[in-house]
């Protein structure tokens, strides 16, 4: 990701230094999201403004229902700092939008994304569980607890 655009969120975002949904996981979504997109063909750019702005407009740690909404009105908000086309905003934005119950789509970008996040669930204290992933690769990961296969922890 782009280092300006990570200086421009560290600013902007309330959740940049959150040990649970701050910079740490958003590097780790990212991290997750691209080794995905190796096995899926997923969009390695959404994937990547996906991991960051996912969860910056969060409210709490805790339950936080709107939160992938308010992360997509803040892309859509700041829309000229993003370099997606129309078409690859419009994935990010679904995806922020309804990554928290998100099912599986027909887009393995969306599929990656929300794979990438959810692969990460871990970090609060939940098992990754392979139902809600879409990906083989993920669901493998899942079943096997091959999070090394991922890459070093950030």
């Amino acid at each position: 990701m782009d280092h300006k655009f990570i200086e421009f969120l560290e600013r902007k975002s309330p959740f940049f230094h959150s040990s649970i949904h701050g910079i740490r996981h958003w590097k780790t979504v990212e991290r997750n999201g691209l080794y995905l997109s190796k096995f899926t063909g997923a969009d390695r750019s959404v994937i990547s403004y996906f991991a960051y702005l996912h969860d910056c407009m969060r409210q709490n740690d805790q339950i936080d229902p709107d939160h992938g909404l308010r992360g997509a009105k803040f892309a859509q908000e700041h829309r000229s700092l993003i370099d997606l086309d129309d078409d690859q905003f419009e994935k990010l934005y679904f995806a922020c939008e309804t990554h928290t119950e998100g099912e599986s789509t027909a887009c393995e970008t969306i599929n990656t994304c929300l794979d990438a996040d959810r692969l990460d669930i871990g970090r609060v204290g939940f098992i990754v569980d392979p139902f809600y992933l879409s990906s083989s690769e993920a669901k493998r990961i899942a079943e096997e607890k091959d999070f090394q296969a991922l890459g070093s922890n950030i």
